[in-house]
């Protein structure tokens, strides 16, 4: 079992930039596939980003393709969202959720993960 702690959301200003963490607080996440998901009020939870277990494949849609970057780092047990020149319709709390063991997929629906975390608020002020 894994699980998940998601950190360093905020606020911050359209244009700007963010890069939000998730370490395993309870097991390790390095042989999971990972995705990043986001859920404004009233909406949906929307796919963020995804990358296979191995760090060989990453996937985005194309409202944060060029912008948002997924990465992780392996020995510290760590995930990473780097969001750039973010606008307000990226406002949301961002989760990331653990898929499936040396998953080469790159799942975009959240039941295709097993766990999350808590989530952690980002705000884009105009």
């Amino acid at each position: 079992q894994v699980q998940l702690v998601e950190s360093g959301g905020g606020l911050v200003q359209a244009g700007g930039s963010l890069r939000l963490s998730c370490a395993a607080s309870v097991g390790t996440l390095s042989s999971y596939g990972m995705g990043w998901f986001r859920q404004a009020p009233g909406k949906e939870r929307e796919f963020v980003a995804a990358i296979t277990w191995n760090a060989l494949s990453t996937s985005y849609p194309d409202s944060v393709k060029g912008r948002f970057t997924i990465s992780r780092d392996n020995f510290k047990n760590t995930v990473y969202l780097q969001m750039n020149n973010l606008k307000p319709e990226d406002t949301a709390v961002y989760y990331c959720a653990a898929g499936y063991r040396y998953s080469t997929l790159l799942p975009t629906t959240s039941r295709s993960y097993q766990y999350w975390g808590q989530g952690t608020q980002v705000t884009v002020s105009s």
